[in-house]
């Protein structure tokens, strides 16, 4: 996809204190879980294949941090091609979550985020959802009407959780309106931040199984990125 603009860039580790900055402002209410659901949902059309692959090398660390928290079910959803878009079964281990994405071949087509905002609601039909996960790097739908579904998203708590690739203006605008909407957050990053995408998802899988206290405590564990955090959260 081509961009619409160019934003100033983040370092990687300001990009990542500020998404846990902003983590940390999510609603108190999100009780911790010994059994947390996360939706992954990523775009697979034409220019995402360099991001699928880092995807598929990052996805297992999601279960390995919240191994001793509980256990952290993951749903993959994806769309590419013409109006092509697939779900899977829930995932427990990162063996089976790999082998599927493995499977997946990116194709040209056009974004279908509302798609994945309606299947995150259809999924807290059925149970509580923790978190939705979206990986992609443009938005080409009406904002209004996926603004509709970010805020119905926030009154069944389920923070929405954008990962951005690059820095293209229109998406990251809409993005970040769509993430504030929803009680989550909204985070950019480029195809050279592969430990900072890996810091990122980590951190949404924290929260979905052990909710906000598990996640103020990952800090200790990213000691690089504890000082710029603690300044914004002045």
């Amino acid at each position: 996809m081509t961009d619409h603009g160019k934003l100033p860039s983040q370092t990687k580790t300001t990009a990542v204190a500020d998404f846990l900055a902003q983590a940390e402002q999510l609603p108190t209410h999100s009780k911790p879980s010994t059994q947390g659901r996360l939706l992954f949902a990523i775009d697979a059309t034409a220019s995402r294949q360099p991001t699928w692959d880092m995807a598929c090398q990052l996805q297992g660390q999601m279960f390995l941090e919240t191994a001793e928290l509980g256990k952290l079910a993951i749903q993959l959803c994806y769309y590419h091609g013409y109006r092509a878009f697939h779900t899977s079964p829930w995932f427990t281990e990162t063996q089976s979550l790999l082998a599927e994405m493995l499977k997946v071949q990116c194709l040209g087509g056009q974004t279908q985020i509302g798609r994945v905002l309606q299947h995150g609601l259809a999924l807290t039909q059925q149970g509580p959802l923790q978190a939705l996960v979206f990986v992609g790097d443009c938005l080409e739908e009406p904002i209004d009407a996926l603004a509709e579904l970010a805020g119905q998203l926030k009154l069944k708590s389920v923070p929405l959780f954008i990962f951005q690739e690059g820095h293209d203006a229109h998406a990251s605008q809409g993005f970040a309106q769509l993430a504030r909407l929803s009680d989550g957050a909204h985070c950019q990053f480029d195809q050279n931040s592969a430990g900072q995408l890996q810091t990122l998802l980590t951190a949404v899988a924290v929260y979905a199984v052990g909710g906000f206290t598990a996640l103020t405590k990952l800090r200790a564990k990213h000691p690089e990125v504890v000082a710029l955090l603690e300044r914004q959260l002045r």
